[in-house]
């Protein structure tokens, strides 16, 4: 942890964010009182998958494409079948 009084910290703000960059907790002081914290923030997580990431891994069957069964169409749509 680093502690900085403000007028230090002015003076040299782009040499001591690359350290915050790197991790390191940066204290503003005020006459030597502690005021402020400053510390990296957490990163964004990649949030969608990159294109064709799966790609290779998964197969999906012909019969897949193939239509649904009437019954299955029914219950869907809210119809009570007969369940043939």
């Amino acid at each position: 942890m680093i502690r900085l009084n403000i007028h230090e910290a002015k003076t040299h703000l782009s040499r001591y964010l690359e350290r915050v960059e790197n991790g390191e907790t940066i204290v503003l002081c005020r006459r030597n009182v502690p005021i402020a914290e400053i510390r990296r923030l957490p990163q964004p997580r990649e949030s969608v998958p990159p294109p064709g990431l799966w790609k290779g891994t998964i197969e999906v069957p012909d019969s897949f494409f193939e239509p649904l069964p009437d019954w299955l169409m029914d219950a869907f749509e809210g119809e009570e079948g007969d369940g043939d």
